[in-house]
């Protein structure tokens, strides 16, 4: 690479087209060395600029009163009383953990620590959204085995529960996992810590692992679309080492807990080029480094590759003066490199030195201010097929057909190799409740976590799609008996330069906006994840939203699971929508038809309802009804509870298996007392039923054994990775 002339074509193999090549060049006056061009080609990638989705991303609701900070931090961060802040994003690793499936989900685990521990929050919860190929691609059960591993491996070696999470599987992601990583701190409200640089002469020091060669322009490989080489890719996937994670979270807790810092970023995409250049940028500085005090765990590295590297587990701290020595013997005492390697200056320029040589100087202000920003043409979506001939249905036979199937069936084989208690904070865990809920350590306050997305809806109407993402993370956050507070987001599109693909953005930005100002329910952080798609084919469009919800009491939390002498109501209209459903998707054999539409000020209506209930106490199990439909959603509290039920009502399968939104099951004692109550506060609401017994009996009178039920949703994944 250090031999190669600096060129037009040197650029587009670091990703920059001609007219940003010749931006660089009017803005250093000069050709770039290589390690400014490194730079530029980094901060100005997809993946760190944004280039492509800032102009749409700005429309996003971002404010509430219980907002401390919203986009723009590592991540973001709401009050939830007590004076306590909970801290919290999403962020993807999807290309490395195709190239790499267990060191790329790992790193992206790790990764979305550091950016919550870095702002002062103890790391509390991890949460995953995961999108997997066909089943029957022989390649998917490599990816899931390798992608499932390295979320346990780092997650549970760190000490951070694995509380939540979502899994779908579609061949659209054959040749594009996603990778989406979420966490949740918890910080005093008067303690955040932020990233802008402050204090001409202060000293940069760098904490954490040595620099090694690996993710080497990681970043830009992740702001491109994967062909036939992708295998070739394997040495720009980072390595993780979850037991310094774990070292380096307690150090820099420590250190936060004194004075000495005025401002910490950690060393993620691009490494120690975005840190720096991001932490001056963002305090109007300028910076100098000096590459010969970096900790190296490789000899012979240049500065270009110092740069750029993505070794993970570091950070850069600007310190306040004199502090250099209680910093050093926190790092040493935790066993982690520690080391000066520069200071702040009033240049507003980043000057990168090594072996006496400047090997960078560039203006930090341009570097930022111009980076490009692009307006690209949008395009609808195609109308989605109508749907054809529908199939009478079967009820017991569908059922039992549809909870086996690879998007409903039982995700315990995932959930065992997580460790879901470690902390001991953990009230519900996977699979208990509609949301994870993980207690507050010292205070009766929980919070509540999802992670949501319907791809086949966004692929059908991607505005009316990612309303729909929106609206089912907040209904699962009601379900537990959670106030919803705001939302992180990761928008996994395929490639931008295509019209279809960036109108499925734009619109899918609009959707989220209005569900997010129709339920107040902000953004407050998130990432956007472009270029998924490998050989021309893209992914679904997937923006997959993550919330979070506050529980006054953690002990007030409602599960899922039913018990025996209940009534079941379904509150919420009555169902009849089979366009995109996994019904028809599974049953018929369609991919068919508009999504289900989303009505806004239903959902408010119905879900504020449903929490006031909850918190009367009234509701003693809850389950919003979302994919498979009323039915699933029953079957689902049934199993949950070991016990089954007798339904009434009408036999069709628009009924049972429709997807209409703004719609909850819950368990209550007494059913026509709720329903009434519903009605009187006009919102709709019908008794199905009373558990009891030991298997599920229909409204045609068939019944299935409880153990049939679980037979069938138990099966898909020790089946499919034993093959």
């Amino acid at each position: 690479m250090t031999n190669k002339p600096v060129n037009q074509a040197l650029a587009a193999e670091f990703g920059l087209n001609a007219e940003e090549y010749a931006r660089v060049l009017d803005i250093m006056g000069r050709t770039p060395t290589l390690t400014e061009l490194g730079i530029f080609s980094v901060m100005w990638s997809e993946h760190c600029s944004y280039k492509s989705s800032r102009v749409w991303l700005r429309t996003l609701p971002t404010k509430a009163p219980w907002v401390i900070h919203g986009p723009g931090e590592n991540a973001g961060v709401v009050a939830i009383g007590e004076g306590l802040a909970a801290i919290f994003k999403m962020e993807s690793h999807n290309h490395p953990s195709f190239i790499e499936p267990y060191q790329g989900a790992a790193t992206g685990v790790g990764g979305i620590l550091r950016d919550v521990f870095t702002m002062g929050a103890r790391p509390v919860a991890n949460l995953n959204a995961l999108r997997f190929g066909d089943p029957k691609n022989p390649v998917t059960r490599r990816i899931v085995d390798g992608v499932v591993r390295g979320i346990g491996g780092y997650g549970n070696c760190v000490g951070v529960p694995t509380v939540g999470g979502e899994i779908n599987f579609h061949p659209a992601y054959d040749g594009n996992p996603l990778v989406n990583a979420m966490t949740v701190g918890i910080a005093p409200a008067d303690r955040i810590f932020l990233s802008a640089a402050a204090g001409i002469g202060n000293p940069v020091v760098y904490v954490g692992s040595r620099t090694g060669r690996d993710g080497i322009h990681g970043a830009t490989m992740a702001s491109a679309e994967f062909g036939a080489d992708a295998e070739a890719k394997r040495p720009t996937v980072q390595v993780g080492d979850p037991f310094v994670e774990k070292l380096l979270i307690e150090a820099c807790l420590e250190l936060m807990a004194t004075d000495a810092i005025v401002a910490i970023q950690d060393m993620g995409a691009a490494g120690l080029t975005s840190s720096s250049v991001e932490m001056a940028g963002k305090g109007g500085v300028g910076i100098e480094l000096d590459l010969d005090q970096v900790p190296q765990r490789e000899t012979g590295m240049s500065a270009y590759e110092m740069m750029l590297s993505e070794s993970q587990e570091r950070m850069l701290i600007v310190l306040r003066p004199g502090a250099e020595e209680i910093t050093r013997a926190i790092f040493e005492k935790w066993e982690l490199d520690f080391a000066v390697i520069g200071h702040l200056t009033d240049t507003g320029r980043i000057v990168v030195r090594h072996q006496g040589r400047v090997e960078a100087e560039i203006p930090l202000a341009p570097l930022a201010d111009q980076a490009p920003l692009y307006h690209r043409p949008t395009a609808p979506s195609p109308a989605p097929k109508p749907v054809g001939a529908i199939p009478a249905a079967r009820l017991a036979d569908d059922l039992v057909k549809l909870i086996g199937c690879p998007d409903l069936a039982s995700r315990a084989w995932v959930w065992d190799q997580y460790d879901s208690t470690v902390g001991g904070q953990t009230v519900k865990r996977p699979g208990a409740a509609d949301a994870a809920i993980v207690k507050v350590d010292g205070h009766r306050l929980a919070l509540a976590l999802t992670t949501d997305c319907t791809p086949r809806y966004v692929a059908a109407d991607p505005e009316a799609g990612a309303a729909q993402a929106v609206a089912e993370a907040w209904r699962n956050i009601t379900a537990t008996g959670a106030r919803p507070l705001a939302i992180t987001d990761n928008m996994n599109f395929g490639n931008p330069e295509k019209p279809v693909v960036m109108g499925q953005f734009a619109a899918a930005v609009a959707g989220i906006a209005k569900a997010c100002t129709a339920l107040d329910f902000p953004v407050v952080s998130g990432n956007v994840s472009l270029y998924n798609e490998t050989e021309g084919s893209p992914i679904l469009p997937t923006p997959a939203i993550g919330g979070l919800g506050v529980l006054e009491d953690a002990a007030r939390a409602v599960g899922l699971a039913a018990a025996p002498g209940q009534d079941l109501v379904l509150v919420g209209a009555e169902p009849s929508h089979l366009g995109q459903s996994l019904w028809l998707r599974e049953i018929a054999g369609q991919e068919a038809g508009p999504p289900p539409p989303v009505d806004l000020a239903a959902e408010r209506r119905h879900g504020d309802f449903v929490r006031a209930r909850i918190a009367s106490g009234e509701v003693r199990a809850c389950h919003d009804v979302a994919d498979g439909g009323l039915l699933v959603a029953v079957a689902e509290m049934l199993m949950a509870g070991n016990v089954g039920a007798t339904l009434a009502g009408p036999t069709d399968g628009g009924f049972w298996f429709g997807e209409d939104q703004a719609r909850y099951v819950v368990a209550v004692a007494d059913g026509a007392a709720l329903v009434a109550a519903a009605q009187g506060a006009g919102i709709p609401a019908r008794l199905l039923g009373r558990t009891g017994g030991e298997g599920l009996t229909l409204p045609d009178g068939t019944t299935i054994s409880l153990a049939t039920l679980r037979s069938a949703h138990e099966r898909f994944f020790p089946a499919l990775m034993e093959t």
